[in-house]
């Protein structure tokens, strides 16, 4: 099994979605020993957003682009094929001003794409990327799950992971982290236990 870990934090060895997400990786790996993992770091190797250099790029003929058009096709083909050649996906994703961090939002744009992951039909969009398990490790320093700030974090990781086809999705999420000593420590041991009992259905 194909296992990509994506982590979008920028706070380092401080992050709380970075320790959490490793610590889902780490029981993915004890749970099926043979999982092969492959590692972005959105924050450390960031991915360019989206702009019109990367629409030009993709829309040139490949042996018509210049030495910056190739980067922009290769980063957006790379993107692609590390998420539809992954059969599970855990994703960290902290929330930064209410939504996912910009980081993500650059890698969601760039496996996003019309004809390769979803396409149009008569009937609607369909996902063309279904079939992966994902988890996304949900952190926030204070509460919005199931409320309406929380709309633009999980809901919309949700929303897109759909969109795309993928409807095998957990979330282990770590809440009021920024609520003082004793409320992170008690969302991080929730969030350890919804590990555990993950993986003790596995």
């Amino acid at each position: 099994m194909k296992l990509l870990h994506i982590d979008s934090s920028i706070l380092g060895d401080a992050s709380a979605s970075r320790q959490l997400s490793q610590e889902v990786v780490q029981a993915w790996r004890a749970a099926e020993p043979g999982v092969q993992v492959t590692y972005r770091d959105l924050a450390a190797d960031a991915i360019s957003h989206l702009s019109a250099a990367s629409l030009v790029a993709a829309g040139t003929p490949a042996e018509l682009r210049d030495a910056a058009q190739k980067h922009e096709a290769a980063l957006g083909e790379s993107s692609i094929e590390e998420f539809l050649g992954a059969d599970a996906i855990v994703i960290g994703a902290p929330m930064y001003n209410f939504t996912v961090p910009t980081q993500l939002k650059a890698w969601i744009d760039r496996i996003a794409v019309a004809g390769k992951t979803f396409r149009y039909t008569e009937s609607g969009p369909e996902g063309l990327a279904g079939g992966k398990k994902v988890i996304i490790v949900s952190t926030a320093g204070g509460v919005h799950a199931g409320q309406p700030s929380g709309g633009a974090h999980e809901e919309y990781l949700k929303l897109v992971l759909g969109f795309l086809g993928i409807t095998d999705i957990e979330v282990v999420r770590a809440q009021g982290l920024a609520y003082g000593d004793e409320p992170r420590q008690q969302a991080i041991s929730a969030a350890r236990q919804s590990i555990a009992e993950t993986f003790a259905q596995a």
